[in-house]
């Protein structure tokens, strides 16, 4: 099973959703950052349960620990080891689950492959586990700040309804306005109220979240088997409620003529820029100085009240169950830390790979 994601800065999460704990350790982060515990929980604050009512009403503190890593506020260049202790699991809600693999979940993949499957809460395959990517991605976020480099993810859709495009500094501004966290206040109401409704009915609902990175260099990234959105793309679907990936245009280059949507060179205040970025700030499997710009489409919760055909394995019989418990009737305004997390921790490491940061002592 692999648990581990990045080459020169590497994250290992552990734990699960319902054991007694879960974390990250963060390997290659470059000694003598100033970093501190309040540093990772302002970022797991954004992505911790039981904040509005469109999330889980599940309550955790979700307070990390530092146990390794840190000396007289800084990175001494060790594993930086972060925990953070569950207080409000609740087994006994997934007991029926043990045989019968909820639908649209990975119960049935995890019984199959590996027979000893904690099943409570979705176990280590659960959403909860992102909060490892949380801990490595702050510590990402804050070692890309000393290169100035900046990375923001918003909601851009729920259901049917989108969000207008707004620049950087206002989408940064007003996703921490409303609890969907889209930069478009009109819409966030909206994509509230349709989450809102769908909790009431028992169901859920998906959208998709973006995400931008400013401040980016030219030149992170391989151009053949390491290549900058290959690395994103692989990450970003490595979230368990990602269906899909894209980078700039994505799946709307196919309707379009090279013509069209070709980003142009120029010369912009003595700067190297394009004219466009349909490329989401990746050429050739290259950043090339434009905003990184991805997007995610994150499926509808598949936890939800309504009756639902499955299985019982033991008995090979088919079977209806219902699920109750706590759980989020749209994953996407807690995604959004994940994705930025994540596009965090695939830049920290190619910043480092490709030599932009030290890889031992950052006052080198």
């Amino acid at each position: 099973m692999s648990n581990s994601i990045g080459e020169k800065f590497q994250i290992t999460t552990f734990g699960s959703s319902h054991g007694p704990a879960v974390g990250a350790i963060v390997d290659g982060c470059p000694a003598n950052l100033e970093l501190s515990a309040e540093d990772i929980q302002k970022e797991l604050d954004k992505r911790k349960p039981g904040t509005s009512s469109v999330t889980t009403p599940r309550k955790e503190d979700d307070e990390v620990q530092i146990l390794s890593g840190i000396f007289e506020g800084k990175t001494d260049g060790t594993p930086i080891t972060g925990i953070v202790f569950n207080k409000n699991q609740k087994s006994k809600d997934y007991s029926m689950f043990k045989d019968t693999p909820r639908p649209s979940h990975g119960d049935f993949g995890w019984m199959t492959k590996y027979g000893n499957y904690d099943y409570n809460g979705g176990g280590r395959g659960s959403g909860r586990v992102t909060i490892g990517h949380v801990i490595g991605g702050a510590i990402a976020k804050k070692l890309l700040q000393t290169q100035n480099i900046e990375i923001i993810s918003h909601v851009t859709q729920i259901g049917d309804i989108k969000a207008s495009e707004k620049d950087f500094d206002t989408i940064k501004e007003n996703i921490e306005k409303n609890p969907v966290r889209c930069g478009d206040l009109n819409a966030a109401h909206e994509m509230e109220e349709l989450i809102l409704a769908k909790k009431e009915e028992g169901d859920s609902v998906g959208g998709i979240v973006e995400t931008i990175a400013i401040g980016v260099p030219a030149g992170l990234g391989e151009p053949v088997f390491e290549r900058l959105d290959g690395d994103l793309a692989r990450i970003l679907m490595n979230i368990g409620a990602v269906k899909g990936v894209e980078i700039g245009l994505g799946f709307d280059v196919a309707s379009h003529t090279a013509s069209e949507i070709n980003d142009e060179y120029q010369i912009e205040n003595d700067k190297i820029t394009t004219k466009t970025n349909n490329s989401g700030g990746i050429m050739g499997g290259m950043s090339n100085g434009m905003p990184i710009i991805s997007r995610i489409a994150v499926k509808p919760t598949p936890s939800i009240s309504k009756c639902q055909n499955s299985i019982n394995l033991e008995k090979m019989e088919n079977k209806k169950i219902e699920i109750h418990g706590r759980h989020d009737p749209c994953i996407c305004p807690r995604v959004t830390i994940v994705a930025e997390s994540s596009t965090a921790i695939v830049l920290a490491d190619h910043m480092i790979r490709s030599g932009f940061i030290h890889p031992t002592n950052l006052k080198i």
